[in-house]
């Protein structure tokens, strides 16, 4: 099987779009709220509608794509995502604006796994490096852009913007995906696990809403959701560890290199998702940035990213996927510990070049970990393995958003916390001490974890 640059950069603008829906909104709900009638708190639930929507659906998406084929479930998802985007762009209302959301939920549930799916079964190991790397990136870029686009798009043009532009890139992808999408399938696909999948959405649901809850403040509606999350993922597990043709089967879980990504992996994702939310929070609340100031000076992160990317490979080639982690943990460590440090008076060049290294690091950490997760699986696994890690990612990063609001809440409750900038000062030492603790299932890595697909002797 010849690796396919092209499929690989279709699923890759496919992840792109889904993520940048994801956030892009959040900077513009003054105006949608303006625009609408409505407080822009109220806003939220057309934010929380998306995620939720995309967390509940994942799990079945494996399942989808054997039973209808890979090739009719992506381009018919890329469709449900335009439609979705066109109806978002013409809301005259929030209850509108919030079930096509939904509707773009579902697409985007569907478009990325069952994508990222094709690219696995079509690419051999020793290219798996190669396909990973393209479909990286939009993880490591979305959420830095996204209130870039989002606040600029809100600021000199109009909200509605933010889902017009998807019209065109989904057209184009749906034309390219009818031509190179291969429609690979079993011949005899499992039935649907439907208690399984009901146990995963509940349990999912609730662990969603939860997370949202802990970022506004604790209350008793948080403490059900999350109460909620933990009797539906445990009987979920519990099912599917009996089940003889589970949704999700989680025995992967057993080989080692796949677990590190599916749990510190996930934690991992969750750290750098944060990362660019607490920071324009510091530049703006901290040390009374405009907006557009903090947003280009984010922008430091996506250049280190793009910067490092043509080395990535033949570092984890050289040093191994091991050792990258490593240091990409410890680096990136280093720079949330400075981050804390930082002052409205410190020199722009020396804020630029922290975040810079934090931007590098974040990348190849986040690269080692996924071209290190399908490494020893085999491929009539892939589907499984698949799906299992997208639920997770996808909850990692709104654990990741969430896990920071907390954070900075918990700092407005420590007493030498001083000033406005001390809540994200705080925040980013918790944030260093997490990351940092990543570095111990790393070390119980073998040296050898993940040689397979980057060639390295």
């Amino acid at each position: 099987m010849e690796f396919q640059r092209g499929l690989a950069l279709l699923v890759a603008g496919a992840f792109f779009m889904e993520i940048l829906d994801g956030t892009v909104i959040t900077p513009a709900a003054p105006h949608i709220a303006a625009e609408l009638g409505i407080a822009p708190i109220d806003v939220n639930v057309a934010i929380t509608a998306y995620v939720l929507t995309i967390g509940v659906l994942i799990p079945i998406s494996g399942w989808l794509a054997d039973r209808f084929g890979p090739r009719r479930v992506f381009t018919a998802a890329i469709a449900l995502f335009v439609l979705a985007s066109l109806a978002c762009a013409m809301a005259p209302n929030l209850p509108v604006l919030t079930v096509a959301r939904v509707v773009q939920g579902a697409g985007g549930a569907m478009m990325v796994p069952v994508g990222r799916l094709v690219v696995l079964r079509t690419t051999e190991k020793s290219d798996l490096v190669r396909a990973i790397a393209y479909l990286t990136w939009p993880g490591l870029f979305a959420p830095v852009l996204a209130p870039v686009i989002g606040g600029l798009l809100a600021d000199y043009a109009s909200w509605r913007w933010i889902f017009v532009i998807n019209v065109p890139l989904g057209l184009v992808a749906l034309f390219v995906a009818l031509r190179i999408v291969p429609d690979l399938r079993p011949d005899a696909p499992d039935p649907l696990d439907r208690p399984g999948f009901a146990l995963i959405a509940v349990g999912v649901a609730g662990l969603i809403v939860g997370l949202e809850g802990l970022g506004s403040g604790f209350g008793p509606a948080t403490a059900v959701a999350l109460a909620v999350a933990c009797a539906g993922l445990g009987l979920a597990v519990r099912h599917l560890l009996r089940a003889p043709r589970p949704l999700v089967d989680l025995r992967i879980l057993r080989v080692t290199t796949f677990r590190a990504t599916a749990a510190s992996g996930s934690v991992y994702r969750g750290v750098i998702i944060a990362i660019p939310f607490v920071l324009p929070l510091l530049f703006q609340l901290g040390f009374g940035w405009s907006a557009a100031q903090a947003g280009l000076v984010v922008i430091a992160l996506f250049v280190g990213n793009v910067g490092i990317k043509p080395a990535t490979t033949p570092l984890m080639r050289r040093l191994g996927i091991r050792a990258i982690l490593l240091w990409s943990i410890a680096i990136g460590a280093v720079c949330l510990f400075g981050m804390a440090f930082l002052q409205a008076t410190t020199p722009l060049p020396v804020i630029l070049a922290l975040l810079l290294v934090s931007g590098i690091v974040r990348s190849t950490g986040f690269t080692a970990y996924n071209s290190v997760a399908f490494a020893d699986v085999d491929q009539n696994r892939m589907n499984h393995a698949n799906t299992l890690l997208s639920t997770l990612q996808e909850l990692g990063a709104g654990l990741g958003v969430a896990v920071g609001a907390l954070l900075v809440r918990l700092g407005e409750a420590v007493p030498v916390a001083a000033g406005a900038a001390g809540p994200y000062r705080v925040a980013f030492v918790l944030l260093s001490i997490l990351l940092a603790l990543l570095a111990i299932p790393a070390l119980l890595l073998p040296r050898t974890a993940g040689d397979v697909v980057t060639g390295r002797a």
